[in-house]
């Protein structure tokens, strides 16, 4: 008489007394994408270079990569990342009508030796970031301001379909 398997034995396939084994082929799961709504617009997204990819003549030798936050506003492209422990004098911010570059370096206060720590996650030394832009922005009209760690670009968006009137001059 044989013996009736168990729920978990017939949903995983094992036959009971091979708790340790694996199935050797994986069928990976199905495509899960639903489809896009008709009113969703594509919006243009910011690609944040990894600093593997970034342009070597902007990245520093062992320079730790800057996390960032980018987001757009109607108006406006604002970018956040926290800066803390560095003085605003330290930042060297480059910013282009379709890119923007955050250098800087963050210095440890007092050396601890190697043994004493626990627990050691703070990142200390060069860090750098370029972000390339969704649209072209107003480099004359942007602000940066830094509060409590946090570091706030502002950068205006190009108004495209703004049109100026050219007075031709008789010579």
């Amino acid at each position: 008489m044989q013996k009736k398997r168990s729920f978990f034995e017939r949903l995983s396939g094992s036959s009971g007394d091979d708790f340790d084994t694996f199935d050797e082929e994986l069928i990976p799961p199905a495509p899960t994408t639903a489809p896009r709504p008709a009113s969703v617009a594509k919006v243009p997204v910011a690609r944040a270079i990894p600093a593997e990819e970034e342009p070597i003549a902007n990245a520093s030798a062992g320079a730790g990569q800057l996390p960032v936050d980018v987001h757009q506003t109607q108006n406006d492209i604002v970018i956040r990342a926290f800066v803390a422990g560095v003085a605003p004098t330290e930042l060297n911010i480059s910013i282009s009508r379709d890119m923007v570059q955050i250098e800087g370096s963050r210095m440890e206060r007092e050396q601890v030796s190697e043994p004493d720590y626990f627990v050691r996650e703070l990142f200390w030394g060069a860090f750098s970031r370029t972000i390339m832009l969704p649209e072209e922005v107003d480099v004359e009209a942007s602000t940066a301001s830094a509060k409590d760690g946090l570091l706030t670009l502002i950068l205006p968006k190009l108004d495209k379909a703004k049109q100026t009137k050219l007075k031709v001059r008789a010579g």
